[in-house]
């Protein structure tokens, strides 16, 4: 079911505009020491779990943007349009948005794609004012450093150190990615360079409905200069059962060996669709795992903080987390977070309510609650 409810967002009053200067040299800045301009939305879920409180390293934190490369817009919504989107993203640098003083909506036309030498730094700030709407047709936004239709800027296109992109303040919705190649990641795929997501929000977006490892709805990930983390920070995916991500895994997050962090972030109501596992068994698609987080490969880490994930469903295994390091090189840590009533309709790992998981051991749990 494509998520149809956008328009009420046109309603949304956000009484915070983000205002950040993102430089420290603390190694940890404090849970709450920058803006989150859809922490109190007067409708839809606010991004982020308002009461985690873990702290968010310096390096995690929300891009400068008062010396915007580019501004979409004239001050009025429909100067906001999805070829003005895509035009800004090809231009990289930083871009924000001047839409007028209600929240917008851009109905997407075309995939805004990063081209791969117009960073290094790329960062794309709503300010808590703008959803981009993927119209249940398209992906929304797409960088890889190994597509050579966007420019390939090093012989080491997988480990290469930029483009470095920002997204903070914004919210997805409608993204679908079916059909698409590279498969997975509804709303957002990245391939190479560095990514990180702030505030943000993720609603009804969608990818392949099997296969054994396609996934991420909202958003999938794969390599990352010299196995650096993707943090996921103050942001939220799904909410409701009509707000649902859903793909054959991981409706919210997924990648192949490489690592996620996420802080004080919600993931609720999204599903694993597919039918068969990884590998698929015999006669069967595949897939169905991994209801909020799907993560494979060998040597990656998966460490949630402040996070609440609730009311998830995998068709196969892991109803909020699939994490399986082949090589048990891998590391699964929860540290005060939330995980409730994640069914697994196939399989689980016992004494871990709603997690399948091989890895190097157990996962390290600490200030949590599984159930």
């Amino acid at each position: 079911m494509v998520y149809t409810g956008y328009m009420k967002f046109r309603n949304l009053i956000v009484l915070l505009l983000f205002v950040c200067a993102c430089s420290s040299s603390d190694e940890e800045s404090s849970a709450n020491n920058f803006d989150n301009p859809l922490a109190d939305p007067t409708d839809g879920p606010a991004a982020g779990n308002p009461d985690g409180n873990c702290n968010v390293p310096a390096e995690a934190g929300p891009s400068d943007v008062t010396s915007p490369t580019t501004v979409v817009g004239d001050g009025t919504a429909a100067s906001c349009t999805s070829d003005a989107v895509v035009q800004a993203v090809a231009g990289g640098g930083v871009i924000t948005f001047n839409c007028g003083s209600d929240p917008v909506i851009i109905p997407m036309s075309a995939t805004a794609k990063v081209v791969n030498d117009t960073g290094p730094e790329i960062v794309i700030d709503g300010g808590g004012m703008v959803t981009l709407d993927g119209q249940g047709q398209r992906r929304i936004l797409y960088m890889n450093t190994c597509d050579q239709a966007q420019k390939w800027t090093t012989d080491m296109c997988q480990n290469q150190d930029h483009p470095r992109l920002t997204i903070q303040n914004m919210t997805f919705v409608n993204g679908n990615s079916t059909g698409e190649d590279p498969d997975g990641g509804g709303a957002i795929f990245v391939r190479g360079g560095r990514v990180k997501i702030i505030n943000s929000r993720f609603f009804g977006n969608r990818c392949e409905e099997n296969g054994p490892d396609v996934g991420g709805a909202a958003v999938r990930v794969l390599s990352q200069y010299n196995g650096g983390e993707v943090f996921v920070v103050n942001s939220t995916f799904g909410g409701s059962e009509e707000l649902a991500n859903v793909c054959s895994n991981g409706g919210g997050l997924s990648s192949i060996g490489t690592s996620y962090t996420v802080i004080n972030s919600v993931f609720t109501h999204n599903r694993a669709i597919g039918n068969g596992a990884n590998p698929a068994r015999d006669g069967t698609p595949g897939g169905g795992s991994g209801g909020a987080i799907y993560n494979d490969g060998n040597t990656f880490t998966l460490s949630l903080c402040g996070t609440v994930i609730e009311n998830n469903t995998a068709n196969e295994g892991g109803g909020a987390i699939f994490f399986v390091s082949n090589d048990r090189s891998g590391t699964l840590r929860i540290q005060d977070s939330t995980l409730s009533n994640n069914p697994s309709m196939g399989f689980e790992t016992d004494g871990y309510p709603g997690i399948f998981v091989l890895a190097n051991g157990d996962p390290q749990v600490s200030g949590s609650t599984l159930e």
